[in-house]
């Protein structure tokens, strides 16, 4: 059966994340995405795992979960992400890990063990003051189907890869606890292609998550498998077994689906507060120095991908898993509409229609058959179709500041009634 999945979001609890982020809430958005199995988020956080244990109720003995109110049928996969500081190899290290945990008997017992050593109720996402391979290995001890992978591996602050305290290989960053590393997490700033020029990453699965901030956040990046059936087991051995879905296959990674990653907020380098940003090869032009402050600039995940890759740009390896570049709808229905926040009641209305009339979101970006969308809303299916042929124009993030899309040229849109 042919799911999408967003493995990595966050709850109410999180720093800087919305107070909507309930497990009812998550799941109702997730239907609205299209997102069949959404995960939980948080579940170190005391208060977090609590509702999820009186919320929640485990689909026989699948390892998955779905909501007892029964408020939608998305299915909850037991997730977080922590964040470790240590050191190693004589440098400060600062690490995002996220966390697939199999039942919610493991999540008790690890939440126990980390509780008694370090604060799980300051931040749903918490710093824990343990390495990667230990944590990996304090995991494996509770239940050997725990997965464990780097986050988002590139962003310059908190990735296995990052510019400011990263590591330069798998093994350096976990020891020998890196056969147990099945996975890696692209990031908004990064894509497959790119990751595909690092022939060390080939042996892993690549995961695309939204890390979702927000309820409108979820599913900006997801994962699409065939599973043998809604189990966690089944999930499990489709992300170690690193297989791409061929003909006959009962499981596998069909595709992932992708931010646009110069619209991530670290793709290239720059200064936020200089408001100056360039490529990799500006960057070394300048000797990594701002030309306005004179200081380091922060390097970002394009420049990081070409210092450490091996492959030229545009290698693809054997097997490797398509992706595709999507455009979130309501940023599609701004440009529409000509109106700026995406966010506005008006863009909601529109939205909110062509979700009523046409399916979930994923479904709309990826198969609806834009002819029936042009009868009804004839601007955003040119829109959608703008994006489907990649006819846009993007200027990249940089030094936590998103990049933008253009979706329509300046001149597109005359003088006309648009719907």
């Amino acid at each position: 059966m042919r799911r999408i999945l967003d493995l990595h979001l966050h709850s109410r609890y999180s720093r800087a994340c919305s107070p909507r982020l309930t497990l009812s809430n998550i799941g109702q958005a997730a239907a609205v995405k299209g997102v069949d199995i959404v995960a939980t988020g948080d579940f170190t956080y005391p208060a977090w795992f609590k509702a999820m244990s009186e919320e929640l109720e485990e689909i026989g003995n699948s390892g998955l979960y779905r909501l007892k109110d029964a408020s939608s049928k998305t299915i909850f996969l037991l997730s977080t992400e922590v964040s470790l500081v240590y050191k190693d190899g004589g440098r400060a290290r600062r690490l995002h890990l996220v966390v697939h945990a199999p039942n919610l008997e493991a999540v008790k017992e690890l939440n126990v063990k980390l509780g008694a050593s370090y604060n799980i109720r300051s931040d749903g996402r918490p710093i824990l003051g343990i390495s990667a391979p230990d944590f990996v290995r304090l995991c494996l001890s509770i239940n050997p189907q725990f997965l464990v992978y780097p986050a988002h591996i590139w962003t310059p602050w908190y990735a296995m890869f990052g510019s400011k305290s990263g590591f330069d290989s798998i093994e350096e960053c976990f020891h020998e606890q890196s056969e147990f590393i099945y996975a890696y997490e692209t990031g908004l700033s990064s894509d497959p292609e790119m990751n595909w020029r690092l022939s060390a990453l080939d042996k892993l699965t690549c995961l695309s998550n939204s890390d979702a901030h927000s309820l409108e956040n979820i599913g900006r990046e997801a994962n699409v498998m065939e599973l043998k059936n809604d189990s966690y087991e089944a999930i499990y051995q489709a992300i170690k077994g690193n297989k791409r879905l061929a003909a006959g296959d009962a499981e596998g990674m069909i595709e992932t689906i992708e931010f646009y990653p110069e619209e991530g907020m670290y793709h290239f380098d720059g200064h936020r507060d200089c408001n100056f940003s360039c490529s990799p090869e500006e960057s070394k032009r300048l000797h990594n120095l701002c030309p306005r402050c004179g200081r380091p600039l922060i390097i970002g995940v394009s420049n990081r991908v070409a210092e450490l890759a091996d492959r030229p740009l545009g290698f693809k390896p054997d097997g490797a898993v398509p992706f595709r570049r999507l455009v979130e709808l309501d940023k599609i229905i701004a440009e529409a509409l000509q109106v700026k926040n995406r966010r506005s009641v008006k863009v909601d209305k529109v939205y909110r229609e062509v979700i009523d009339k046409f399916g979930s979101e994923l479904h709309i970006l990826m198969d609806l058959d834009l002819s029936a969308l042009k009868s009804y809303y004839p601007a955003v299916a040119d829109g959608l179709e703008r994006v489907r042929r990649g006819q846009l124009t993007i200027m990249p993030g940089f030094d936590g500041q998103y990049g933008v899309i253009k979706v329509f040229p300046d001149n597109f849109f005359k003088p006309k009634t648009l719907f």
